[in-house]
């Protein structure tokens, strides 16, 4: 495990792992890494037609977050600069699950491994989840024009792959801590009193000396 603080905030779309991401970066003066999504020029077609897009869009997230994590090593981790991500890298391997099967899937897993296996990894993981109510009403109010086309039910599914991957994650990875949050209990964009209870959750998990 990296000893400089690497943070990664996971959870459903539309659930706020931008929003918080941002608010710990500029509170703990962390470097912020934000995931490519509206630059993917597959992702209008994949919510329009999943079966057909799946591949293409999630090779195109792969290849930027690989790329984006060989630079965030060589930057700031390496120079023992803290950082939060608003992304886990497996998240490519829940959503590739999710949405491919069969050959496609199985190349994918080994391009991913061929990628990833040697690239740091977050040792600290914030999980932001909601009910699918609170996330609908998100994806709607912030407008996006590429997720108009979300279908509810994928969302749903989506939500249960989270909640079995993370379940499996701190089974498997009993040295990484997990920060469960529930984003329906606690509004971090309204109340200032909700945000600063995150930030004493995760105060205790980040190294002396780096504040």
């Amino acid at each position: 495990m990296q000893q400089v603080p690497f943070i990664a905030v996971e959870g459903p779309i539309g659930v706020g792992k931008t929003s918080l991401s941002r608010k710990i970066a500029k509170h703990f003066n962390f470097h912020l890494l934000k995931e490519i999504v509206e630059e993917n020029p597959f992702l209008g077609k994949f919510y329009d037609d999943i079966k057909a897009w799946s591949f293409q869009t999630e090779m195109f997230f792969l290849c930027n977050r690989y790329k984006q994590i060989e630079d965030i090593d060589k930057l700031y981790l390496s120079k023992n600069k803290p950082v939060i991500a608003d992304y886990h890298i497996m998240k490519n391997m829940i959503f590739a699950k999710r949405t491919l099967s069969g050959y496609q899937l199985e190349k994918y897993e080994k391009i991913y491994h061929i990628l990833m296996d040697d690239m740091p990894k977050p040792n600290v993981l914030i999980y932001l989840d909601a009910s699918l109510d609170t996330l609908l009403h998100r994806i709607d109010q912030r407008g996006r024009t590429i997720e108009e086309n979300i279908q509810p039910a994928y969302l749903e599914q989506l939500k249960y792959d989270y909640q079995s991957y993370m379940d499996n994650f701190e089974q498997t990875h009993p040295n990484i801590p997990v920060i469960r949050i529930d984003g329906d209990s606690l509004d971090f964009i309204k109340y200032q009193a909700d945000l600063e209870a995150i930030f004493t959750k995760v105060k205790p998990h980040i190294a002396e000396g780096v504040l």
